[in-house]
């Protein structure tokens, strides 16, 4: 039975190697990472019976996207995260090839549901997919209810990352395409229940909306309400850098309008976050009515398989919980409230960059208000540079050991970086834009001062992080 070779593979693979991946330095003090193996897309993100339940793509025989199942966390204040069951394994048919992305809702009789793509690739080199079900069976496991949607006409097999919820009236959900002639869409369907769905139709993607041509594949998409607005956030693949904009392999964005339902009547795509790896994420709306949201820290098919996180055996870890709020009608994040319980003692620095003194970031959250024009080093592979109207943040790439960047515009405001062993995430202007990356200083990184003007003055806030990990 495969699933009960799949169980035993994945004993073998934890109790080998959780304690090599925990020897890691680079291994996450409070961000979520997978005990072993690959983790990718957060799936399931959702807030049912008193606790915050995320999902997430999972391989853990292995650092390879292969073996694709859904791990599963749970949290009261979304830092104190608990392994759960293994929620999905590709054991069936219809799931050969992985258990692909998708989301949870709680079905008609409150129970916690998975609505997730089954991958089947051909020897041919072809694929198909299927939209499937799975409950929870009571007991912290699920049950398979098989799939409730073939790929529909006109459409590759690229068909995938339902999201699904309810609007009060039915079931509405979101999927992600690739058309026979290779544009990227996101498609609409509706249902009077979780196992019966009627397409309405394209509602964004390449051609759509005055976008004109803009990808051959949109994944992960979220529609969902925010403010007075709807805002839909998917994950284009397929277009080109232009200047400064879409230079990553692949894009993560927002599209703010007007859903009636049925059609989707946006402005123009914005980049979600400005650094070098931010993809997938997924939102829900919280018992306080906030819209959270966690990204992966990851992208694919870039220079990934080299990270130096491998030879322990585990790769990617989630961005920080964050929150989406609207200021002068652009999406801003900022981290969640319940990150501040994690901060220590503050030290606060005021003077000029010639006279910091350095300052452990190992796992660390720092407010920084800044003038002129100057830099900070992190460690030795990363540094933000500042200039008026600019943000820059550069690294040394691990594969190469070529300097890159990812810059935004600055209204000079202030700016939030959150460090933990080996990621950053930048938030500037109060959150109107974000900078997120991976990086592999050595060990105890330091922050120090980089170059700047003679006068360049700098306001500096302090905090070491609590470890916060999976228990």
């Amino acid at each position: 039975m495969k699933e009960h070779y799949l169980l035993n593979q994945i004993v073998r693979s934890l109790l080998a190697g959780q304690l090599k991946a925990a020897a890691d330095p680079h291994r996450p003090r409070w961000h979520l990472a997978a005990p072993v193996g690959l983790l990718n897309d957060p799936n399931g993100f959702i807030e049912h019976d008193g606790r915050y339940h995320l999902f997430y793509q999972w391989n853990p025989l292995g650092c390879e996207h292969s073996n694709k199942g859904w791990g599963h966390v749970t949290s009261t204040d979304l830092l104190h995260w608990q392994h759960e069951p293994v929620a999905l394994l590709p054991t069936e048919a219809y799931e050969s090839h992985g258990c692909y992305s998708g989301s949870a809702v709680s079905d008609e009789q409150g129970r916690l549901t998975l609505v997730y793509t089954g991958n089947v690739k051909y020897p041919d080199g072809s694929r198909t997919a299927f939209q499937c079900l799975a409950r929870a069976d009571g007991e912290g496991g699920f049950d398979k209810l098989g799939p409730v949607l073939d790929l529909p006409q006109g459409y590759s097999g690229h068909v995938r990352d339902p999201k699904v919820w309810h609007d009060g009236q039915q079931w509405l959900m979101v999927l992600g395409a690739r058309t026979l002639d290779d544009k990227g869409e996101v498609l609409l369907y509706r249902g009077d229940a979780l196992d019966a769905w009627t397409l309405v139709g394209p509602i964004a993607g390449s051609g759509h909306g005055g976008l004109g041509d803009f990808g051959y594949m949109w994944e992960c998409p979220d529609l969902f309400p925010l403010g007075e607005r709807h805002l839909l956030i998917c994950c284009p693949q397929g277009i080109a850098s232009v200047g400064e904009y879409y230079r990553n392999l692949y894009q993560c964005g927002w599209l703010a309008g007007q859903f009636d339902g049925e059609q989707f009547e946006h402005g123009a795509f914005h980049e979600l976050d400005r650094g070098f790896e931010f993809y997938a994420p997924q939102t829900t709306q919280d018992s306080q009515g906030r819209r959270l949201l966690f990204g992966w820290l990851g992208l694919p098919e870039e220079n990934e398989m080299s990270q130096p996180t491998i030879p322990y055996g585990w790769i990617h870890q989630m961005s920080c919980p964050r929150e989406l709020f609207w200021q002068d009608d652009w999406l801003c994040q900022r981290p969640v409230a319940e990150l501040a319980a994690l901060k220590g003692e503050q030290t606060r620095f005021e003077g000029t960059l010639r006279e910091f003194p350095g300052l452990a970031i190992d796992s660390a959250w720092l407010d920084l208000a800044l003038c002129g024009e100057g830099s900070l080093w992190f460690g030795a592979v990363a540094e933000l540079v500042w200039q008026p109207g600019r943000i820059t943040l550069r690294r040394q790439n691990w594969q190469s050991g070529v300097w890159e960047d990812r810059s935004t515009p600055w209204l000079g405001g202030k700016i939030t970086v959150l460090c933990d062993s080996s990621s950053l995430e930048c938030f500037v202007d109060q959150g109107r834009q974000s900078l997120s990356a991976r990086y592999f200083p050595g060990e105890k990184p330091q922050l120090s001062s980089g170059n700047g003007d003679d006068g360049c003055k700098i306001c500096l806030d302090h905090w070491p992080l609590a470890a916060c990990l999976v228990q």
